[in-house]
């Protein structure tokens, strides 16, 4: 990965980190739908000029059922369902359950779309979701208003990240990144237009929660999907799926710094083991083998030049 690679992989995993932070101020005033629908249909305008094309928006028109789909399974549900967690849980813990996402992705390409689990994966399924049991099993209550509810809100975001993201590899791959981009956002935000419009709050909305939803359309999303898709085009899928592990530090990070969050040895520890379980999952970390030597022989007959 070149240097200018690692500054946007860096700049990505700290806007996307933000986001949790974002949601976490804005949420309690605008409420989850309402905020999605400013973060979509804001980004959506912010990325529509790159669809002025008619080759572009005519692939837009023929693709419009998959795009809504898309955008239903990688927006509107995830992204609500993520803004309704923040309303209870720390935007650090958010962000390490939504770390988990690789491992929907593993298990549902298995059971959905026949996609081959190695034994190493397993054995990183099972690490992380232990992971995901130390950093939650003194909050799961599921009495009414009890934190329990909120951290299933929050893996049923990672779990219709895990069906989009299978669904793209396997339904969109003959589509310009632009077009999945701009495409599945403006279809979102054309979902969430209604609803949230019913569902936007009475009380006046401060300058600060706007602030913090404004950042969220425009930076956690506009600025963050142009620097994504770039980064797939520049350094690869494996490179940029790297951001999955650094997220999470970034959003415990400004956690701490700006909303005063904890940051306990559970938290710590549970990080830890779960990343490690999604970096084995995802065949980012995978354990060496020693190689027998070749003789000397083989070895120089090999080397000779035909």
């Amino acid at each position: 990965m070149s240097p200018a690679d690692t500054l946007r992989l860096a700049l990505l995993s700290t806007l996307w980190g933000m986001s949790f932070i974002f949601m976490r101020v804005a949420v309690p005033e605008f409420g989850p739908v309402p905020l999605i629908l400013v973060r979509m249909g804001i980004g959506a305008l912010l990325l529509l000029p790159l669809l002025l094309s008619l080759r572009y928006l005519r692939l837009v028109w023929e693709n419009k059922g998959r795009l809504a789909l898309l955008g239903l399974i990688n927006h509107v549900l995830p992204f609500s369902l993520l803004a309704l967690a923040t309303t209870r849980l720390e935007a650090g813990f958010t962000s390490l359950i939504n770390a988990t996402t690789p491992i929907f992705t593993a298990l549902l390409g298995t059971v959905l779309f026949a996609t081959p689990v190695q034994r190493r994966q397993y054995l990183g399924l099972a690490l992380a979701f232990f992971g995901v049991y130390v950093l939650s099993a003194n909050r799961l209550d599921f009495r009414l208003g009890g934190d329990g509810w909120f951290i299933l809100a929050a893996l049923g975001a990672t779990f219709c990240y895990g069906i989009a993201t299978n669904y793209s590899r396997t339904r969109l791959t003959h589509l310009p990144i632009r077009v999945l981009a701009a495409g599945s956002c403006a279809m979102s935000g054309l979902m969430l237009l209604i609803p949230g419009l019913v569902l936007w709050p009475e009380s006046p909305i401060s300058g600060m929660a706007w602030a913090n939803g404004l950042a969220l359309a425009g930076l956690s999303t506009t600025l963050a999907f142009l620097l994504y898709f770039g980064l797939i085009a520049s350094a690869g899928a494996t490179a940029t799926s790297t951001v999955t592990f650094l997220v999470p530090v970034s959003a415990l990070l400004w956690g701490y710094l700006l909303l005063d969050e904890t940051l306990s040895l559970q938290v710590l520890i549970g990080m830890a083991i779960t990343l490690t379980g999604t970096a084995i999952a995802t065949g980012m970390m995978r354990a060496t083998r020693v190689k027998p030597p070749v003789p000397s022989s083989s070895s120089e007959e090999e080397k000779r030049p035909d």
